[in-house]
């Protein structure tokens, strides 16, 4: 039974970094970067900044977007209003631009 109360603190303070180990070697397996001891913190704050950059980014990218998308609807209405009117008023409605 005294074996038994050395093995216990001997396999708890055992089994954490072997958990550590095994996952590394997991993530580097499929190509993932390892973890170290302090990088989980360090990679959370450039998470965070990164993903600022990125929603950053993506609404600039948004407003371009809905830029284009109303030159688009205006060009469309002005084709479908071209293709649903008369032959004729289309007719004097370019003559008089000209």
């Amino acid at each position: 039974m005294s074996n038994l109360g050395i093995l216990v603190p001997i396999a708890i303070f055992t089994v954490g970094p072997m958990s550590w180990a095994f996952n590394n070697w997991v993530r580097a397996r499929h190509g993932y970067e390892p973890e170290t001891w302090k990088g989980r913190r360090q990679r959370r704050q450039e998470g965070a900044l990164e993903s600022d950059r990125k929603i950053l980014l993506l609404s600039d990218e948004n407003e371009k977007l809905v830029g284009k998308i109303g030159r688009l609807e205006e060009r469309l209405a002005v084709l479908e209003r071209i293709a649903t009117d008369p032959a004729e008023r289309t007719a004097r409605e370019i003559e008089a631009l000209r």
